[in-house]
């Protein structure tokens, strides 16, 4: 299915996105452009994506426990004893992949729309907690910037909720995220992700991450980072679908 065409069959998407189904985009495939191109999106969502969704659908072929289990569950229990030992290398890398995918398709529009202005779309609350964790936009995109940079080889960097309802910043190896909490050493409720694989940006930026970086910010869904925030401060899950 190309981007194109899951953008207009997901226009009734649920909350939380299936296990065993590639999400649509949000949004028109080359909405992005120029920050990002319409052919990376296309690579990133209708191949690399579906390969997670794919792979994941065969390790859950081989261990029947896992049957019947939310996407946000698999992951979760990454790290634990409820992943069979034979699928959970399999697990982690494609559930994450699915998982990490599925909410950052959700986390991004168009440059001109109001949900990508910071001023507009983000609630009081989220610029509270942001100006209270770094002093000011421009401070708190400086410290995420450093830590997405950090990551050595392929990642990713998330904004979240700690347990004492502060905003953090972490980073996360591969396909790990903040949910897998027998695994990572920085657990939290994630708002905010980007993918700093380089099949992310290569095609437009080559190896140059921070001209990415720079990119991204301009297509930040701030409507949608103030969404999960609200739901994580009510202790509930992220949007995926």
């Amino acid at each position: 299915m190309s981007g194109m065409e899951a953008h207009a069959e997901g226009m009734q998407a649920s909350s939380a996105v299936p296990v065993d189904k590639l999400p649509p985009l949000p949004f028109a495939v080359d909405a992005l452009e120029p920050y990002v191109d319409k052919r990376t999106m296309e690579i990133h969502h209708d191949m690399h994506h579906k390969t997670y969704v794919t792979k994941l659908q065969a390790a859950i072929g081989q261990a029947p426990a896992l049957k019947g289990k939310s996407l946000e569950d698999l992951n979760k229990a990454v790290g634990t004893g409820d992943i069979p030992s034979d699928v959970k290398t399999a697990v982690r890398n494609n559930g994450g992949g699915h998982w990490n995918h599925s909410f950052f398709w959700k986390l991004l529009a168009p440059a001109d729309s109001k949900s990508a202005d910071y001023q507009a779309a983000a609630s009081d609350d989220l610029k509270k907690g942001i100006e209270d964790g770094w002093g000011s936009l421009d401070a708190f995109q400086a410290k995420f910037d450093e830590a997405a940079t950090s990551v050595f080889g392929s990642g990713w960097a998330w904004l979240g909720l700690d347990d004492a309802g502060k905003l953090v910043i972490s980073t996360t190896s591969n396909q790990d995220n903040p949910l897998m909490k027998g695994l990572v050493k920085d657990a939290h409720k994630p708002i905010l992700g980007l993918d700093v694989w380089e099949h992310a940006y290569y095609l437009k930026h080559q190896n140059k991450r921070p001209e990415y970086l720079k990119s991204w910010w301009h297509v930040v869904n701030w409507a949608q980072v103030t969404k999960n925030y609200e739901l994580a401060m009510a202790g509930k899950s992220p949007a995926t679908a």
